[in-house]
């Protein structure tokens, strides 16, 4: 990563941080990958991982990388936003993700980037560097996610009803009686259930209640239970999301944690919300605690959302300054 010789040249264009490339990539097993690249050709290579699983990479994730600096690569995972066959779990595990990260990067020719990922995006960001630490320059991590199950419990059973009772309430109320016991456990089951009439309502309450627990000033804090067998348009993150948390990451116990010391001379920086409910500052201290020269950064008055007061401008300098620190 030298000095950018040609920087300078995205900024002529008419839309600096429109894709300079975008195309299907076809990653095998009848899955087929929507790729784009971002900012300049020649740039410092970068990567960045979406969240859910299940959701997508969005226009605005193009902004988080300066484009006179950056060659950013931004694509949708497995059965994920524009990629295809569209919400397919078939041969969709953290495995074959890491597998498409590198095919991607050989197709792009990059030796090494930096892996840019919040919340699940953090995840595989994480367990991609661990499985190839060679191919990567840093690590810039947004609301530290380790994949496992006991995390997602603790943040639907414990935290829920601290912080919203009345939501809490309404999130087993979708439930019979008798699959109370274990929420979590019966909204997977539940949510990838083929049945329509079981997993759409289970589908729209999990979608809703992890919003409500996504955002610093949630926006609703009741579910809305008369509209949940109503037929509408179903949100693609529960079912991604129940096939991944399910099997745990399809990780061993305690994997990222376990393999931290892989991580060792590859600078990250950890944006952490103070209130966030899904993944609390805990998760990113314990994670700092076994990565010599990981730093984390703390926006106060956030919780998980990368729009909350703060984030975004708080990745967007991290991404800057490992940048900076790898050039050196």
């Amino acid at each position: 990563m030298g000095p950018d010789a040609d920087a300078g040249t995205a900024a002529r264009r008419a839309d600096p941080f429109a894709p300079l490339t975008s195309d299907m990539l076809d990653v095998g097993d009848g899955h087929e990958l929507y790729v784009e690249s971002v900012g300049r050709s020649g740039g410092i290579p970068a990567v960045y991982l979406h969240g859910g699983p299940g959701s997508g990479c969005q226009p605005d994730h193009r902004r988080l990388f300066d484009p006179d600096r950056f060659c950013a690569v931004l694509f949708d995972q497995r059965g994920c936003g524009r990629s295809r066959p569209k919400g397919s779990r078939e041969h969709n595990t953290t495995e074959h993700l890491i597998a498409d990260m590198e095919m991607i990067r050989d197709k792009f020719g990059f030796e090494r980037w930096m892996v840019v990922g919040g919340s699940w995006g953090a995840t595989l960001a994480l367990a991609y560097a661990q499985a190839h630490p060679e191919r990567i320059s840093g690590i810039a991590l947004r609301a530290t996610f380790l994949g496992t199950r006991a995390e997602v419990e603790t943040a639907f059973t414990v935290r829920l009803p601290q912080f919203y009772p009345a939501l809490y309430e309404d999130f087993l109320s979708v439930l019979p009686p008798g699959e109370r016991a274990r929420p979590v456990e019966a909204y997977y089951r539940r949510i990838l259930d083929a049945d329509p009439a079981i997993h759409g309502p289970a589908a729209r309450a999990w979608h809703d209640t992890e919003r409500a627990l996504s955002e610093h000033k949630a926006a609703k804090t009741r579910l809305d239970l008369a509209s949940l067998n109503v037929w509408r348009t179903l949100p693609a993150t529960p079912f991604m999301e129940a096939h991944y948390f399910i099997n745990n990451s399809f990780m061993n116990q305690d994997q990222l944690l376990r393999n931290a010391d892989r991580l060792a001379g590859i600078p990250g920086i950890i944006v952490q919300g103070r209130y966030d409910l899904l993944c609390p500052p805990e998760t990113s201290h314990t994670l700092a605690k076994v990565w010599p020269g990981s730093e984390i950064r703390l926006v106060e008055e956030a919780g998980h959302s990368l729009y909350d007061a703060g984030v975004r401008d708080a990745v967007m300098k991290s991404i800057a300054d490992l940048a900076s620190k790898a050039a050196r």
